[in-house]
């Protein structure tokens, strides 16, 4: 992404994804694919669809089994995206929390957008 001249936003997040060791969810007992998509909304939308990352900052995994997890930003818009969590096989994950950054063009309070 090439972010030229005017205002720059950035905004920042965390969001637990689940916690389906305490009911049994399908993270923590089912096998094979499995996936989960949270959306995020952002305060202030962007001129245009920032570039956002996403990572894991809490995994709490059962040790018996591998450990697999993939986790991205889908979706993106200029007012939000959608974080997917996926893991495959005989994982079995208890809780994930996701931290996240949006970076992206702002419009000008005082200027003028031009179709």
């Amino acid at each position: 992404m090439r972010i030229s001249g005017g205002l720059t936003g950035v905004e920042q997040g965390k969001s637990l994804l689940f916690s389906d060791y305490k009911d049994g969810g399908a993270m923590w007992t089912g096998e094979g694919p499995r996936e989960l998509r949270r959306a995020v909304s952002l305060t202030e939308p962007f001129r245009a669809p920032p570039a956002v990352h996403v990572s894991i900052s809490l995994w709490d995994m059962d040790q018996k089994t591998n450990q697999r997890a993939d986790i991205s930003a889908d979706e993106i818009t200029a007012t939000g995206f959608t974080i997917v969590f996926r893991t495959w096989g005989d994982t079995r994950v208890a809780r994930v929390r996701a931290d996240w950054l949006a970076i992206g063009p702002l419009s000008e309070q005082d200027g003028w957008d031009l179709v």
